[in-house]
């Protein structure tokens, strides 16, 4: 029986024309190795950020849906591109997008949720000997509503399409040799890791690693997809995402990341009551905004100061509903601030060994960086600091976890 793969190239891997003719050698090398593809790619290089800019030129608030219409063009264009390249080399295949391959999602425009998928097209085209290129990032709601998956979503279209078809393998292609102790951009020691839990993926990917998107590794740790994270530009082994290992519980610490596009709001002398956070975060929740980190000051005059981070993407979105809720509830200023970071420790072994935080504030504090708010969980720890000082703040950390040895 034929192995089938399932691909994902992301936007370095097909960021100009030569690039994506060495896509089109690599996803021909499997078919000649009598196995069946099918390639996800993303938007060319620096697309999706240039299609951002352009909306945001017109209108700092640009409507959900009209984004979701201008941001998806980009995988169609580098989709395309790659099937006319394959067709170059003298193998069959054919592109769609994702409402053509039957990605059905809700309405939430900029990060719908996929509900289904009917993969008939796809599987017939497979019948047919062809290698199957889809445009990730997106879907079509049941009224043919185009929608996108959110950012990195792409990494999602990819698994989905691995469970729709029962893929034998998800090979996740970037511009790195896999999932690094943290981005080697910043720290020159930073070491690829050979093996991590879904777990830790997971946990590094929602807190900043942009190798791979939260939302895709808990689909894959949910039906059990085996994950390959590798380099488009090398053939060596990358990063394989597994179920947990005892084995690895032993190391405290596995990974730092740094998350640079948050941004800090403050709303100043609101009356200390219950209700008042609810009424709050129920409004920001219905615009749509995702809020992280959460802090409350300790109230002495029946007043305080409540305090959360947002994506700076949605900063103003959460600054209009915040202006219109000022008329239901007292405040006073609102603040902002998109000067922060998020600097986090993850590792599942955590769980096991004590003091993991202490040594994480101290090694900060040695070296001058301060803490703004902090934020844990079962197998991470996160500072929100000065964003000027986040690039420092990694290397300390891993030079304290000593992750240069890890395996």
């Amino acid at each position: 029986m034929k192995k089938l793969v399932v691909q994902k190239f992301g936007g370095s891997s097909v960021a100009n024309i030569d690039r994506i003719k060495e896509v089109a050698k690599r996803v021909v090398s499997y078919k000649k190795h009598h196995q069946d593809v099918v390639t996800v790619v993303s938007a060319l290089g620096d697309t999706t950020n240039e299609l951002e800019e352009l909306a945001f030129s017109i209108s700092k608030t640009p409507p959900d849906r009209e984004m979701d219409m201008l941001m998806s063009t980009g995988e169609q264009i580098s989709c395309a591109l790659l099937a006319m390249a394959v067709k170059k080399l003298g193998h069959d295949a054919i592109s769609f997008t994702g409402g053509q391959v039957g990605i059905k999602t809700d309405k939430s425009h900029t990060k719908a949720k996929i509900i289904k998928i009917d993969a008939k097209r796809i599987k017939k085209a497979i019948k047919e000997r062809k290698i199957v290129i889809v445009a990730g990032f997106q879907g079509i709601t049941d009224d043919l509503e185009i929608t996108t998956l959110g950012r990195g979503g792409s990494d999602l279209t990819a698994v989905a399409l691995a469970k729709a078809l029962d893929a034998d393998v998800c090979e996740i292609y970037t511009d790195v040799k896999g999932i690094y102790t943290t981005d080697p951009r910043v720290e020159k020691k930073a070491k690829k890791i050979s093996k991590i839990t879904y777990e830790e993926m997971l946990e590094m990917a929602a807190l900043g690693a942009q190798v791979m998107q939260s939302r895709s590794i808990e689909v894959a740790k949910k039906y059990n997809i085996p994950m390959h994270v590798r380099s488009s530009f090398s053939k060596e082994e990358g990063t394989m995402i597994i179920k947990d290992n005892e084995k690895m519980e032993s190391v405290s610490v596995r990974g730092v990341t740094c998350n640079k596009s948050e941004a800090k709001v403050t709303i100043c002398n609101v009356e200390d009551k219950p209700g008042v956070a609810a009424k709050i975060f129920t409004e920001i929740s219905k615009s749509g905004v995702n809020v992280d980190t959460i802090v409350q000051n300790v109230s002495h005059t029946r007043r305080t100061d409540i305090s959360f981070t947002v994506p700076i993407v949605e900063l103003a979105k959460a600054r209009k509903t915040i202006k219109i809720l000022s008329k239901k509830i007292k405040m006073d200023n609102v603040l902002s601030d998109k000067d922060i970071a998020r600097i986090s420790i993850v590792g599942s072994g955590m769980r096991s060994h004590k003091g993991i935080a202490a040594k994480m504030f101290q090694a900060l504090a040695d070296n001058k960086v301060n803490i703004d708010m902090i934020t844990t969980s079962e197998i991470s720890v996160s500072c929100i600091i000065n964003r000027k000082l986040a690039d420092k703040a990694v290397r300390v950390l891993h030079k304290e976890f000593n992750l240069e040895r890890i395996k």
